[in-house]
């Protein structure tokens, strides 16, 4: 009887387990067979690190023309990888240096060697460890090998694998990979204190931020920060990243059947709006170096009559800019207008218009006190000042019709359902009407002055 091959292990699966099937299972099959497939997934994951890891071997440098890579017309065995699987150049690299750490050595003399992480190397066989936790567990180890004792490596790499797989005295249940990172980090930092010295020294020398080229209306970001950067920024976010709490008009009753309250916006989305505010609150301090006498300031250019129709776009950024956006713009930064002759000549420069001097926004921050849609928690500080009749429309540059908005709820003020207006000087806000069907007009401030003196007004 012939042996199975893997053409006929995956017909078995994907017949046992068609994939359009997932989608009726109850709960407990659910969850149920989403943990047989990832044990199977893990079996493929180490046929796929050995495979990589066989290639390599016979693709040698310095086997040269008669490599296996060499004889396929391919550089490399990652190369021949990628051509091979349609895998990308990172996973192919990720496979090949999980492979050279668990791939026994073979010596002149024939007798099999351990491999470098041989614990790692039997549990992948097995399908008991992931790759995700395999790569973690080599990356922080791997370089111990040359300072610190076999023996403390050893245990160290025991002891992970125990903790990845469920077999730990500690503890039955399988560490994550991401808490097996953070687990072999300690361990690394245990065992080599005085490597962690060179280690920052070389991420110091790493370290960047990176502005990529626009594309599809997005300016991608690359770089690396160093950990004790990374967990201030973290923090920051943590600190600020919207709460699940709704305005605080809606009762319990009706808590219940809003799911909506949420804020629309994932974590990533509201993280990018969380660092525009940073940024701009940053622009306006007094700290901040100047650029040509002004604080940082971005200058987009418009022709007067977009502007004033909406149509056509600015100029002044990496791609033009939409009318919505420029509104924005203007309503926060203000405008200027300058006249150009049909030679290039500035033939006359007006005044700065439409923009909050400093008094007016102190004036608005200690009505306002923040972002005055409730539930939003961002801080007076990183919020715009809103004109709520545009000064397109006649509405004037003054504290009676100027309200603080974040970044996102200024630029989406118009379409997201709130309605903004003034009451003697004081700011009012309509809710959605998918959040409150009354539309009832409410009083709006985050200010504990303002709010105190509101309090007491109503003592008797």
């Amino acid at each position: 009887m012939n042996s199975p091959t893997l053409a006929d292990f995956t017909e078995a699966v994907s017949t046992a387990v068609p994939v359009a099937s997932l989608v009726g299972q109850n709960d407990e099959n659910l969850l149920a067979l989403t943990r047989q497939i990832e044990a199977l997934g893990r079996y493929a994951d180490a046929l796929r690190v050995t495979a990589a890891g066989e290639i390599a071997a016979r693709s040698r440098t310095e086997d040269g023309p008669a490599g296996l890579a060499a004889r396929k017309g391919c550089r490399s065995a990652n190369e021949l990888l990628q051509r091979l699987t349609q895998i990308s150049g990172a996973t192919g690299a990720s496979r090949l240096s999980l492979a050279a750490l668990t791939r026994p050595g073979t010596p002149i003399s024939g007798a099999p060697m351990p491999a470098k992480f041989d614990h790692v190397r039997a549990a992948l066989e097995t399908g008991e460890l992931g790759v995700d936790a395999a790569i973690a567990l080599t990356k922080n180890l791997a370089p111990l090998q040359d300072r610190v004792h076999p023996e403390a490596l050893d245990a160290a790499e025991k002891e992970l694998v125990a903790a990845a797989t469920g077999t730990s005295p500690d503890s039955s249940v399988p560490a994550s990979a991401d808490e097996i990172r953070i687990q072999a980090s300690v361990w690394r930092a245990t065992l080599d204190p005085d490597g962690l010295e060179p280690d920052e020294e070389h991420a110091m020398a790493k370290r960047g931020f990176r502005l990529g080229h626009e594309r599809n209306g997005l300016v991608p970001v690359s770089g690396g920060l160093l950990p004790e950067a990374a967990g201030r920024v973290k923090r920051l976010f943590d600190a600020y990243l919207t709460p699940t709490t709704a305005p605080a008009f809606l009762n319990d009753e009706e808590l219940a059947d809003k799911d909506a309250v949420r804020d629309p916006r994932t974590k990533d989305q509201q993280r990018h709006d969380i660092l525009i505010g940073v940024l701009d609150a940053m622009a306006r301090s007094g700290d901040t170096p100047t650029v040509g006498g002004a604080a940082p300031t971005v200058l987009v250019t418009v022709r007067a009559e977009d502007l004033e129709t909406g149509a056509g776009y600015a100029d002044g950024v990496e791609s033009p800019l939409s009318p919505t956006t420029v509104q924005q713009m203007v309503c926060s930064g203000g405008t200027q207008k300058v006249l150009i002759g049909r030679n290039g000549r500035i033939l006359k420069l007006g005044s700065a218009e439409r923009c909050f001097t400093a008094p007016q926004r102190r004036a608005i921050t200690a009505r306002d006190g923040g972002c005055l849609i409730p539930g939003c928690s961002i801080p007076a500080g990183w919020c715009e000042v809103h004109h709520v009749i545009p000064a397109a429309e006649g509405g004037p540059t003054h504290p009676d019709n100027g309200v603080l908005l974040c970044w996102f709820h200024h630029r989406t003020i118009d379409t997201s359902g709130w309605a903004i207006r003034m009451r003697t000087g004081a700011p009012e806000v309509q809710a959605p009407p998918w959040l409150d069907h009354t539309r009832r007009w409410r009083p709006a401030t985050k200010s504990r002055t303002a709010l105190a003196a509101r309090v007491s007004g109503h003592r008797p």
